[in-house]
């Protein structure tokens, strides 16, 4: 058998044609949805609309990942210089009968494949949103309006557009360097801030087409979401370093880890960032201290991470206006305590995981729903050190009455 190239470009416009089609549906619904309702209207839609899908896709990059099925489809970006695995159906017979458990299966090729027409669903669906928000804002300036702001610059969707276009470069190392953990994990990250810029632009549209005004907060408050927010990404790298090595299991029990509350740990060849799965820098295997390590950092970090969440939540439970994303808060800290202890006790099964990675990243669109709606400080600390958010809000209300 031959061997494969790892970068064929020959299906690209077969796959760029059923990420097209893929697209249609959700297109034609906005379409539909907000007949006679202007562009604008059609953008806020397209725009949650998108950030739901880009949401599934998180959750079905996953499952891919979590089922092995990463390296289903040993080429990029089709499958054995194929769009699809029906067209490869030789290659993979031959490799499923070498290796009928090994990484490229049938059934993985498909997992693998569909992922890759959903990424390329909705990088169209961002390349609309881009195209559409320059069109409004170009005929905006030409028509004098520029007493009018427009909801969303459009340097916002063209930006997230050059990024779904860097995730996919990484989509291509994932597959080329052969789950590379560093590569791994940074293609994590940079979903979560893909989730994040969607967000922000929904928000936007949701506030000017409904006048909200955002909601003034202090200074402290707005300090905690920042490090919320930080902790959390801190701790989703730590959970993609974590799922990547497969170091879940490396601690089965709970609190404590193989018994004990400070088992043998390896830190330095754990959070050695380059390096191959598997292996060391070296090109060893990686010992299992090294594992222990991963999973403990991870295990520890969740403490600091749950504990900043749940002040946060308690401090937005005082602002009416942010009261629902503080409940939300709360909601998705438990969710991830409990599916995480699920993973550990229950010997990792796909559901809790795939579910776990679903409450990280409701975490981050929650977080950044947050900030995107309460950016304006009215009040400094300094103005008012003994004020708490309640009061802010009631003293504002009254002001407008």
């Amino acid at each position: 058998m031959q061997p494969q190239d790892l970068v064929d470009w020959t299906p690209v416009f077969r796959l760029m044609a059923v990420g097209v089609l893929i697209a249609l549906g959700p297109l034609l619904w906005v379409w539909v949805r907000s007949r006679g309702q202007g562009l604008s209207r059609r953008l806020h839609l397209l725009t949650v609309l998108t950030l739901f899908l880009t949401f599934d896709l998180v959750l079905f990059g996953a499952f891919t990942r979590l089922t092995d099925s990463g390296l289903g489809c040993p080429d990029w970006p089709g499958c054995y210089g194929s769009a699809s695995p029906i067209g490869a159906h030789g290659e993979i017979s031959a490799a499923q009968a070498s290796m009928p458990t090994g990484p490229v299966t049938f059934s993985k090729a498909w997992i693998e494949m569909v992922h890759r027409y959903l990424a390329t669903g909705v990088g169209v669906l961002i390349l609309t949103l881009a195209v559409a928000t320059w069109a409004q804002w170009l005929r905006m300036r030409a028509h004098a309006a520029a007493h009018r702001v427009a909801a969303v610059h459009p340097w916002w969707p063209t930006l997230t557009l050059v990024w779904v276009c860097v995730q996919g470069a990484f989509g291509a190392w994932t597959v080329t360097m052969k789950l590379f953990p560093a590569i791994v994990t940074l293609h994590l990250l940079g979903a979560m801030l893909l989730l994040g810029l969607l967000c922000v632009q929904a928000v936007r549209h949701h506030q000017a087409a409904a006048q909200i005004v955002k909601t003034p907060l202090l200074r402290s408050t707005r300090l905690w979401m920042w490090a919320a927010l930080a902790l959390v990404l801190v701790q989703i790298a730590l959970g993609g370093w974590v799922s990547t090595n497969y170091a879940v299991l490396a601690c089965e029990d709970f609190p404590l880890c193989q018994g004990s509350w400070w088992p043998v740990m390896d830190f330095r060849q754990g959070f050695e960032l380059w390096r191959p799965l598997g292996k060391t820098g070296e090109g060893q295997y990686l010992p299992f201290a090294a594992l222990t390590a991963i999973h403990f950092v991870h295990r520890a970090m969740a403490v600091l991470v749950i504990g900043a969440l749940c002040m946060l939540a308690w401090r937005l439970l005082q602002v009416p206006t942010l009261a629902l994303q503080g409940r939300c808060l709360l909601g998705l800290a438990a969710w991830q305590f409990l599916t995480g202890l699920s993973n550990v006790v229950l010997d990792w099964p796909l559901a809790a995981a795939v579910s776990h990675t679903g409450g990280a990243a409701a975490l981050v669109v929650v977080l950044t729903w947050v900030m995107a709606t309460s950016r304006q400080v009215v009040l400094a600390d300094q103005q008012q050190p003994a004020m708490e958010p309640r009061a802010i809000w009631a003293r504002r209300s009254s002001a407008k009455g």
